[in-house]
């Protein structure tokens, strides 16, 4: 399946593939599995579902690589007239949202880190009203050291903004020694953009590297956030979870919507905090794309979670 990664980004670039794969009529029950929907309707529903499964959620509105300010705005305005529908069912306290910087205007020319900041800004405001958090994605290794800046920025004043760091880039478990202070909120994935060897490990690598990161987060002061599927890196984990003697609010689990949703359930029953990641609106190719590509064994539980439903 390793072999499939390749042709999966390429195709997730695809403006043709993209309009076959949308008008298909045999495409969209699978799509529907792995994404809530397209409307901020579609969202609650399912975010109210899941919390009424014991577990804990945050909103993705995808869209990402905008192409003008209004477009940037008014993906910010779906965050905020998201976060306010939450507070007004009382779901913020379950649920958060994710932002990738580059949906509001973090790649336009000129001012668009600035413009991307003050959207971010606007989004925690919104959050800080509703009683919840904001995590700030990551993207390709271009972007990391600006978002890494944008999420300083903000935890000026937010100090719980979450960020999100790729264990299969190189220099990861060094941005996490410098973000495993108190307070700070990290996402731990293994990566989901296709990057030069320069940049990213690979294969098994990918893997130890997890590990040392896990390693160096659980034993920091911050919030680990452990975004994996992979059965070995959860029971990695749970074991750093007895070995630093963590309460069940310091730390959590994050799996994607759809996928090995058994799991998701033991792991909340067990007295772990998980949280499901759940992608929302018409933007969707792009996103579930990467997904089916993100690894040779996220494929393997999409592929099983679409046979099984478990």
């Amino acid at each position: 399946m390793a072999l499939l990664r390749e042709p999966l980004l390429a195709a997730a670039r695809s403006d043709r593939l993209r309009r076959l794969t949308e008008r298909s009529a045999l495409t969209r029950p699978v799509v529907n599995r792995f994404i809530a929907g397209s409307s901020e309707d579609d969202a609650l529903r399912t975010t109210a579902e899941l919390v009424g499964d014991g577990l804990s959620v945050t909103l993705d509105f995808l869209g990402e690589d905008t192409t003008s300010v209004e477009q940037a705005a008014e993906t910010v305005r779906a965050y905020r007239s998201v976060l306010a529908a939450l507070a007004s069912a009382g779901l913020a306290a379950s649920a958060e949202v994710s932002v990738k910087l580059s949906a509001i205007g973090q790649a336009l020319p000129g001012d668009g880190e600035k413009i991307a900041l003050e959207g971010a800004r606007q989004i925690c405001q919104a959050a800080a009203a509703a009683g919840t958090t904001v995590t700030c994605d990551m993207e390709d290794h271009t972007t990391t050291d600006s978002t890494l800046a944008i999420v300083a920025e903000l935890r000026a004043d937010f100090p719980w903004v979450g960020a999100v760091l790729q264990a299969y880039l190189k220099r990861t478990e060094g941005d996490c020694r410098d973000l495993s202070g108190p307070g700070s909120r990290i996402r731990l994935c293994k990566g989901a953009y296709a990057e030069p060897e320069s940049v990213a490990f690979t294969g098994t690598a990918v893997d130890e590297s997890y590990r040392r990161c896990l390693r160096v987060l659980f034993a920091g002061q911050g919030y680990p956030m452990v975004a994996s599927h992979d059965p070995n890196m959860i029971a990695a984990a749970r074991s750093l979870v007895a070995q630093h003697d963590r309460a069940p609010d310091s730390y959590e689990f994050q799996m994607l919507y759809g996928i090995r949703p058994t799991e998701q359930r033991a792991l909340a029953a067990a007295g772990n905090r998980m949280r499901v990641y759940v992608p929302d609106g018409e933007e969707w190719y792009g996103y579930f794309m990467r997904r089916l590509a993100e690894r040779p064994a996220n494929l393997a539980f999409f592929l099983r979670s679409l046979a099984t439903k478990k």
